[in-house]
């Protein structure tokens, strides 16, 4: 599917060489963006932005190094003559040290804010004045449902992501009078490939029987949202987090054993 939505919209995605993030990419590519495709990973990045053609450029970031973001930001000002768009994608936490609070890994904790909330403010602060040079932009933060809702485990990511979602109600707040927006999406359970090697099938399958929808989302439910917040379209949205949950977040947590009774 190709269309006309991002014309002439110049576009920096982090953390684009796989999942939600490849996906969103090809997406606003395809919807006429020239697209900035920044990943841990040099040769996936570069593969990436072959594999999507349109003038698509594939690069090297660590998140984490002020100057490699640095250097991202001036990398696509040179190439596209400026910047319209940045999804701050890069995030996570490493599971087995993210814990509850009594066994979490505190270095973990400083990486994990590090890595989701720091990398958000500096890649933002860096893209922000050419922003205002282009007449204003849309900044698009990767959060998640675990920055919603409280869990068991990987009490950093949570806390990071929460952080990250009121982020994004100030930057609105900050600069919506120079034309810059600021969304995030909270994606739900996505049937990316670190998902399907992390866990089970039957971990899956229990997952989404506990969405209100039948369903395990796909990399592109999740892009779609972010052509939709780089758009025009959404002009008049800005400081709002779109949860793509399946519903998991909209339900009372009894109702999916309640729809089992239902059910048999």
């Amino acid at each position: 599917m190709t269309g006309n939505r991002l014309e002439n919209k110049r576009v920096v995605v982090t953390g684009a060489a796989s999942g939600i993030g490849r996906a969103a990419a090809e997406l606003m590519a395809g919807e006429g963006a020239r697209v900035l495709i920044a990943d841990l990973n040099a040769d996936a990045a570069a593969q990436a932005a072959a594999e999507i053609g349109a003038g698509a450029i594939g690069i090297a970031v660590d998140v984490l190094d002020e100057a490699s973001l640095a250097a991202m930001i001036s990398r696509a000002v040179a190439d596209f003559g400026g910047l319209d768009v940045l999804c701050n994608h890069v995030g996570g936490s490493n599971p087995r040290k993210d814990l509850d609070l009594l066994h979490l890994d505190l270095a973990e904790w400083d990486r994990t804010m590090a890595l989701n909330a720091r990398s958000t403010v500096v890649a933002s602060r860096l893209a922000l004045p050419h922003m205002f040079d282009a007449g204003g932009g849309s900044i698009i933060n990767t959060v998640s449902v675990a920055g919603l809702v409280g869990d068991t485990l990987q009490c950093a990511y949570g806390a990071a992501k929460a952080a990250v979602i009121r982020l994004t109600q100030y930057i609105a707040t900050q600069y919506g009078r120079k034309g810059v927006r600021c969304n995030a999406v909270a994606p739900g359970a996505v049937m990316t490939p670190a998902l399907r090697d992390n866990l089970a099938a039957e971990v899956i399958a229990d997952i989404r029987s506990d969405n209100a929808l039948d369903l395990i989302g796909t990399p592109e439910d999740i892009g779609w949202a972010m052509v939709y917040l780089a758009s025009d379209e959404s002009r008049y949205m800005t400081g709002q987090t779109l949860v793509l949950d399946g519903g998991l977040t909209a339900q009372s947590p009894i109702a999916a054993s309640r729809r089992k009774l239902l059910d048999d």
